[in-house]
């Protein structure tokens, strides 16, 4: 069992920011490609962002811009920093972590590992 921990939700206002942080322990992450998911209430799973082994990222086309995934390898870590939070923003948040093959924002059904997830609320 590997346990994966999200840390740096909360509530913030629009315009703001808010960082969140997954760390995975027991696993060596340099081997995984990572990905942030999104669920707001009554709607299904969205993908957010990817980071492949080689550091690439992939956004979302509705993010334009505001946010940006990184990993830290040696903390076996993934972010996500989020600026110009909208509304729409609140979600519970949720990342992902895979080990073979490469990262889809579609895909969700192929990683092999979860966080707990993590609630975002944005206020107007």
């Amino acid at each position: 069992q590997v346990g994966v921990v999200e840390s740096g939700g909360g509530s913030v206002q629009a315009g703001g920011s808010m960082s969140l942080s997954c760390v995975f322990a027991d696993i060596t992450t340099v081997y995984y490609c990572m990905a942030w998911f999104r669920q707001a209430p009554g709607k299904g799973r969205e993908g957010v962002a990817i980071i492949e082994r080689d550091n690439s990222p992939t956004y979302a086309d509705f993010l334009k811009g505001r946010f940006t995934i990184s990993r830290d390898n040696g903390k076996d870590t993934l972010y996500l920093r989020m600026n110009t939070l909208k509304s729409d923003d609140t979600a519970m948040y949720y990342c992902a972590a895979r080990r073979w093959g490469g990262c889809s924002l579609k895909d969700y059904d192929n990683y092999d590992y979860w966080g707990q997830g993590i609630q975002v609320t944005v206020s107007s």
